[in-house]
């Protein structure tokens, strides 16, 4: 099968495309099948090194950031109409690297990441300009003389140029969600996708070509961790922009720390879902085995943790067993099934280990916990369920970042808080109630980044979104989310003189 997008084998630097000087190539592998669907380019320091000074080059002197606002954001309308033409490309695509299931890549890993970029564009388009009043003062060398009368404005300028980092595990997505906020903003982009998900990201550089953006905007390549460091180390960086690991995060602050660049860190997660003793069971349970067998797990709000009322949790627990036997794992082209693999066999083998730690710890295994019996080929995990799991655990404390989910019980809402905020991580969470109004309450005491109410929407919103503690730094999406990517800048002047 000819998979789109696989053709790729240089890297985008400049407005052209360049072979790696190493000529190095590396395999790029269906999690679902383990076959090779093409061989990606892998860029070293000279490729970071060009789109590093080519990124400098088009900000400093190029027309980009000079721009007014309506016409970045003609040019970005052309991405987002070329973006659109390929659709059906794109989550080809998106299934056959990501292992992504035909049901998110129809929806919340294109269709809305697609609405929120139109969304952007128009909200790029409302004037930042804030007038300062009209004061007067004494001059300072005549004070003696007329009092002077000034006032002034604070604008928001683009940052300069921006290194975007990228994971595997929604890489259309991620790769929209920083490109489109720094490129509207008027920054210049280097872009650097997992090496899981190359092709991803390269395809932007065919869009950009074909759209017409100026050379240097936007440049993607590929590497090893040290192609990334010099991308988020070097000088002639202004700003990190990353979603991935806490590990990766905190490597990433320190490389960019003797710099003083801006950073923007989406990073991981142990999201509580709390379960009262009100809640509807059923509803419930649906939405804790919605959460660990999405995409395998593999995804960093998911919630991972289900905090259930001890008056409930057998009763929670016979349920999520009942719903975990109609879960269809297997092909992510398949129009049914709602598991899809692991991303790589690495991916399967730190589950695995986290699963006998779990079981070590003295946790009950209740569901899951081995690879499918029908499936002889792909990075498939059983959807897995852990009872009687204290938060002290590493399989509480964490994060696995695949289809396991531990179950830990609680008496009152003060101590399901108290364990909701024991955690390193703070992204997200979940309370499940019959009563909005008590689970609004304690929403506003857990310490996260959000919290879903009864399973909210069931789509990524245009809201803010990002982590507290060891979760990350900064938001993305929502009102002010091209404020991330620009800086206040304030000019006092007189009046009348």
């Amino acid at each position: 099968m000819n998979i789109p997008f696989t053709h790729f084998d240089r890297l985008y630097i400049n407005g052209e495309w360049h072979a790696p000087q190493s000529g190095e190539t590396e395999a790029v592998i269906n999690p679902a099948t383990e076959e090779v669907i093409g061989m990606a380019p892998v860029g070293g320091l000279a490729e970071a090194g060009a789109a590093i000074s080519a990124a400098r080059r088009a900000f400093d002197s190029g027309p980009w950031a000079r721009m007014t606002l309506e016409a970045r954001a003609d040019v970005m309308r052309k991405m987002h109409a070329a973006l659109s033409t390929r659709a059906g490309q794109i989550k080809s695509l998106m299934i056959a690297e990501g292992g992504i299931t035909r049901a998110l890549a129809e929806g919340m890993f294109f269709t809305r990441p697609m609405q929120i970029f139109e969304a952007a564009i128009k909200r790029s388009l409302i004037p930042t300009t804030r007038h300062l009043p009209v004061e007067s003062a004494l001059a300072p060398f005549n004070p003696a003389g007329p009092r002077l009368l000034g006032g002034g404005v604070v604008v928001r300028e683009a940052i300069g140029v921006v290194t975007a980092i990228t994971p595997y595990n929604a890489p259309f997505l991620t790769n929209l969600s920083k490109l489109v906020p720094a490129l509207l903003a008027g920054n210049t982009v280097i872009l650097k996708p997992s090496p899981y998900t190359p092709f991803s990201a390269l395809l932007f550089g065919e869009v950009a070509s074909e759209i017409g953006l100026p050379p240097g905007v936007l440049n993607v390549v590929t590497g090893n961790a040290e192609v990334a460091q010099l991308l988020t180390a070097d000088a002639g960086v202004d700003m990190v922009t990353f979603t991935g690991s806490e590990a990766v995060g905190a490597a990433i602050l320190a490389q960019g720390a003797p710099t003083i660049k801006r950073s923007l860190l989406e990073l991981g997660g142990k999201s509580a879902l709390i379960v009262r003793a009100d809640a509807d069971v059923q509803k419930a349970a649906m939405e804790g085995l919605f959460q660990v067998s999405t995409h395998c797990g593999q995804g960093c709000a998911l919630a991972t943790r289900h905090l259930v009322h001890n008056a409930i949790r057998p009763a929670y627990i016979e349920m999520m067993r009942a719903i975990a036997g109609q879960i269809t794992v297997g092909d992510p082209a398949s129009p049914g099934t709602v598991t899809g693999p692991l991303i790589r066999g690495v991916a399967r083998e730190r589950v695995e280990r986290a699963v006998a730690r779990g079981q070590d710890e003295g946790a009950r295994l209740v569901i899951g916990g081995s690879r499918p019996a029908h499936l002889n080929k792909g990075y498939f995990y059983n959807v897995t369920v852990f009872d009687d799991v204290d938060n002290s655990m590493s399989i509480a404390q964490d994060e696995i970042f695949g289809p396991v989910a531990s179950v830990i019980g609680f008496d009152t809402d003060e101590e399901a808080i108290a364990i909701a905020n024991d955690s390193r991580y703070g992204l997200y969470g979940g309370i499940h109630s019959r009563d909005p109004a008590r689970a609004y309450e304690m929403a506003l005491q857990v310490r996260t980044g959000g919290v879903v109410i009864n399973g909210g929407l069931y789509q990524l919103m245009d809201a803010p979104f990002g982590g507290y503690k060891r979760s990350g730094l900064g938001r993305e999406y929502g009102e002010h989310w091209l404020n991330e990517y620009t800086q206040e800048k304030t000019i006092v002047f007189p009046i009348g003189v």
